[in-house]
């Protein structure tokens, strides 16, 4: 396998990191404020990067998912909230255009709406009983069928950018089933009759994802937005692990890469009353600097070779395995990180900047990885699921 990229991926991760050095220049006012980082979103929709991974059949821009790696790699560097919360779109738009189990008709809908009308969509899957340790996703949002669509009741949780987007795609349990493994997925527009929202995100970092709790009370959707229906949801969950939790790696690979750069920065930039070198030269920070240097590079060849492995074997065992260790270094490598940064930099680079309106960009590195442990696959879940064969609970 060669990592070389090409012209093309290039001009894609340049482009990312040309947003992601704009996004960071707000990003911990909107993390303080809990806000949602519209003109990020409307950035990157006006860039056409809403169908940087749909097919070209579609109209999209064909990229693979490890052209999704190395530009949201670049993305997380910026604002780690928009990168991840914008994630969402793909991860959920994929699975439904490459699934044999979703209608040519419905694909077609998706792709109009994000290609040609560059609609921003969320994904809402999680419910109150859901957990990552178990794998299980039991439903209890219920969509009952009723005289030209449907009516769903239920509260999801971790609704990412749910205000901030255009439709919201949810899984609910179809009332007139009767295999516990059965799912229907809908797509919700902003405006839906019975749609509201319960703003209890109130989290350390990443505020500004705004994964807010999404209730439906008898919510009134016609026939057309069912866009995928399946007694046993399980074959296509699997099959696309890839886009549904691995395509947030990269996420967090940037972020370890944003706090490595900024310590680097820190030191270089710091000089002891006294003497002539800055700080950077000290024995302790150049070592842990080498060590977090290898950290990184070794996350970043994990990461790359899973999504290599996405895109040239499919859903294989060793593919999933693949994307779960990755998922793990990558989690334990920003931890890592981001930690010996905070502690290397010292209290001064936690401290605000005289005349800053927020906190400094290390401190709000340090809040953003926070989240990292629990965030789906967690730490735990990922350590389990890669094993061979897996270790999980049996009903």
């Amino acid at each position: 396998m060669d990592f070389q990229l090409t012209p093309e991926q290039q001009r894609v991760q340049n482009k990312y990191r040309e947003l992601a050095a704009d996004f960071a220049t707000r990003s911990a006012v909107h993390d303080r404020d809990a806000s949602h980082p519209i003109e990020n979103y409307d950035q990157l929709r006006e860039e056409g990067f809403l169908a940087l991974t749909v097919g070209k059949e579609w109209g999209g821009w064909g990229a693979s998912f490890f052209d999704h790696t190395i530009a949201f790699e670049a993305l997380g560097q910026g604002c780690a909230s928009t990168a991840l919360a914008f994630n969402m779109h793909a991860s959920v738009v994929m699975p439904l255009l490459e699934s044999a189990e979703v209608s040519a008709e419905a694909k077609r809908r998706i792709a109009e709406l994000v290609v040609h009308e560059r609609k921003l969509i969320a994904g809402n899957f999680s419910e109150p009983v859901t957990t990552s340790l178990i794998g299980e996703r039991p439903l209890k949002a219920r969509a009952r069928r009723v005289d030209g669509g449907y009516r769903v009741t239920g509260r999801k949780m971790f609704a990412s950018m749910l205000e901030a987007a255009d439709f919201v795609l949810v899984m609910a349990y179809p009332d007139d089933s009767t295999s516990p493994f059965a799912g229907i997925i809908l797509l919700l527009p902003r405006e839906a009759e019975g749609r509201g929202v319960d703003p209890n995100w109130d989290v350390l970092g990443m505020r500004a994802t705004r994964s807010d709790s999404l209730l439906l009370n008898d919510c009134w959707l016609p026939a057309s937005a069912a866009v995928y229906c399946s007694d046993d949801t399980r074959p296509f969950r699997h099959a696309y692990l890839n886009w549904f939790w691995g395509s947030y790696t990269p996420v967090y690979l940037g972020i370890a890469q944003a706090a490595f750069d900024e310590l680097r920065r820190l030191v270089h930039a710091r000089h002891p009353e006294g003497y002539a070198q800055p700080l950077a030269y000290h024995p302790d920070v150049r070592r842990h600097v080498a060590q977090m240097s290898a950290d990184l590079e070794a996350a970043r060849l994990i990461t790359y070779r899973s999504a290599w492995l996405s895109d040239t074997q499919g859903p294989t065992a060793e593919t999933t395995t693949a994307l779960y260790r990755a998922k793990y270094m990558v989690g334990e490598a920003v931890s890592r990180i981001t930690r010996t940064a905070l502690t290397l930099g010292g209290a001064t680079a936690s401290s605000r900047p005289r005349g800053w309106s927020s906190c400094s960009a290390m401190a709000h590195l340090g809040r953003c990885i926070r989240r990292r442990p629990i965030s789906a696959s967690t730490t735990w879940a990922s350590t389990n699921w890669a094993s061979t064969p897996p270790t999980c609970c049996r009903r």
